[in-house]
């Protein structure tokens, strides 16, 4: 009785382990993927910028 329950336990620690990398994983994914996305916004922001200056240029 007494080894069934300590291995319940393993068991439990085993499984709670598992839960916290699993939400771990989850969490990085979702920042790499926001960093992601903000990257590509700033390239936008710069690309509209460097057009918008050349025109300024072009137009002097």
């Amino acid at each position: 009785k007494k080894k069934q329950k300590s291995k319940k336990k393993k068991q439990q620690k085993k499984t709670n382990k598992t839960k916290k990398k699993k939400k771990k994983r989850i969490k990085t994914k979702e920042k790499k993927k926001s960093k992601r996305e903000n990257k590509k916004k700033k390239k936008k922001k710069t690309e509209k910028n460097k057009k918008k200056k050349r025109r300024e240029r072009e137009k002097k």
